[in-house]
């Protein structure tokens, strides 16, 4: 289809896929798991984590209510041994579509060392400053280690 601007030039429109945000929620936000400390969220991530924690590096997200109560985990990216790439852009995409009111981010050290990186650091950094502008603070940063151990940038006091 052609449109003429201003300038009296023939423009071609593009079409466009069209995205679509669908929230279900099949259980009441007073019914599901609340957080409230490292410990609750380390449990949650753990039993939703998946079989691969000593193989590849992931990078989780729960999206919490205003009473911390988990509206929803979201599997940001998955990578290999030593390293996984989680783009804020998509994070903050999910968090407003899914009207989180906080963030928990986590990811695995295969490992088994739970000690932060400077890669985690500054990563925590850039989340923490995205949420922000956007108003969805970022409430830890938890890595974990295959079997029991973790690390929250917060019970640390360096988030």
């Amino acid at each position: 289809m052609n449109k003429e601007n201003d300038l009296g030039q023939t423009s071609q429109l593009l079409h466009l896929a069209e995205r679509k945000v669908l929230y279900q929620n099949q259980v009441p936000l007073h019914q599901r798991p609340k957080i409230n400390g490292s410990k609750d969220a380390e449990h949650i991530l753990r039993s939703n984590w998946g079989e691969n924690m000593e193989l590849l590096e992931e990078f989780n997200v729960l999206f919490l209510s205003r009473a911390s109560h988990v509206k929803g985990m979201l599997r940001l990216s998955r990578g290999g041994l030593t390293g996984t790439v989680a783009d804020p852009r998509i994070l903050f995409a999910a968090a407003l579509k899914g009207l989180a009111t906080g963030i928990i981010v986590a990811h695995n050290h295969p490992s088994g060392c739970h000690t932060p990186s400077n890669q985690d650091i500054e990563l925590t950094k850039k989340i923490k400053a995205v949420g922000q502008v956007h108003h969805i603070p970022l409430l830890d940063h938890i890595i974990l280690a295959p079997h029991s151990s973790y690390y929250s940038f917060a019970d640390e006091g360096t988030l």
